[in-house]
């Protein structure tokens, strides 16, 4: 027996209804191909490989994240982290590759070849095997042990189930529900030694992905869970109950998986509406500077907040330019006092100066209805 969806009520039904809503409006800005989306596909899948590896204490920076996306080497991550970051970036680069496969098969080695390669850096942690023994979740804080998982001898029969279930048709149930109850159902099952967390919001953002309600790297609540992981922590706790019990109500959690839903889509839509605005912005500075229009990119990236290097700017030029066209482009905006240099040689980047800045300031919408709560009733409404 698994975790089971419950009986979805009005609450439920309206936020859906809002967050379906949201990414319509995200579906009009992001289908039809812009200069600036691939720059917000980049990044998306970036911090949804940031946010669940910092869920697990594998922190690192916007950079490096985005390094690790282009294939380049970190600016400041150490060595275990960036292997963490790394395993976790081919697990969800395969993710992506299969969310438009015709031959796409979900079973158990699936499962087991995504966690290899988010873990397979440590042999120590058994990477593509089930776990063998008892396992526990331990409060690092207090040293105290919050949950336990199933007997190991249970959990291929449950892998299976669960497998069973997400191949089935949903019987109409709404993706992110059935997305969410799958992440439950792994966390709570725990059938690796290690990575189960990463595991479970792997495949969550896997069903997400198929599904093609949004383009795969706008699918994923990661980033979301990673700055709320107290919150993320405590619902599994309260649903879990402490030890594998499937019996118990999964409600707070579907509900909690709906605001990070309507939170993330908000947070997207609020980036998309400045991405564009940033964008027409860069490319009046460009003309009045004499610039290329291809060098709007690498504004773009500066005027983020970002560090921007050579190789990063070989990575997002379009259309692609040659390492000796890159490095005379950055020093062409050097000179055009839109970027800084910073360090030498191997280690050079780029930063945006205070005018390029300004403009990034000047480009960010207002918050106002985004912030709402999904499960706040209209004025007037009742919701049961």
């Amino acid at each position: 027996m698994l975790f089971q969806l419950p009986t979805i009520g009005r609450a439920e039904e309206r936020a859906l209804g809002r967050i379906e809503d949201l990414r319509t409006e995200l579906r009009h800005y992001v289908a039809e191909p812009r200069r600036w989306s691939g720059m917000l596909r980049r990044t998306a899948l970036a911090r949804a490989i940031q946010g669940s590896n910092s869920i697990e204490g594998y922190r690192v920076d916007l950079d490096d994240a985005l390094a690790a996306v282009e294939g380049d080497e970190p600016l400041d991550a150490q060595s275990e982290t960036w292997a963490a970051v790394v395993g976790y970036r081919n697990a969800m680069t395969y993710v992506l590759q299969l969310a438009n496969d015709p031959h796409f098969s979900l079973d158990g080695t699936l499962l087991r070849s995504l966690h290899f390669m988010m873990t397979g850096y440590d042999l120590r942690r058994k990477p593509g095997r089930w776990r063998t023994g008892p396992i526990y979740v331990r409060d690092d804080a207090t040293g105290e042990t919050v949950y336990e998982g199933p007997d190991a001898e249970d959990v291929p029969a449950l892998i299976g189930e669960l497998v069973a279930d997400l191949n089935r048709d949903g019987g109409g149930a709404s993706v992110i529900l059935r997305a969410a109850m799958a992440h439950l159902n792994l966390v709570m099952i725990h059938p690796y030694s290690d990575g189960n967390g990463r595991m479970a919001r792997g495949l969550q953002t896997l069903i997400l992905a198929r599904e093609g309600i949004l383009a795969p790297q706008f699918s994923s609540v990661e980033e979301y869970l990673g700055a709320n992981t107290d919150a993320y922590y405590a619902v599994l706790a309260e649903v879990g109950g402490g030890r594998w019990r499937p019996d118990r109500d999964a409600r707070p959690w579907l509900r909690f998986m709906l605001t990070a839903h309507f939170r993330q889509a908000t947070t997207l839509l609020r980036r998309v509406r400045q991405a564009e605005a940033l964008w027409v912005r860069l490319d009046e500075v460009a003309i009045r500077a004499g610039l290329p229009e291809r060098t709007v990119a690498a504004l773009y990236e500066a005027a983020c907040g970002r560090r921007l290097r050579r190789s990063s700017y070989l990575a997002i030029a379009e259309p692609p330019v040659s390492e000796a066209v890159a490095t005379r482009d950055l020093r062409a905006l050097v000179d055009a006092k839109l970027i800084e240099a910073r360090g030498e040689k191997r280690g050079r980047f780029y930063v945006a100066t205070e005018e390029l800045a300004r403009l990034r300031d000047r480009s960010r919408p207002a918050r106002s209805e985004l912030d709402a709560d999904p499960f706040a009733p209209a004025p007037g409404e009742t919701l049961f």
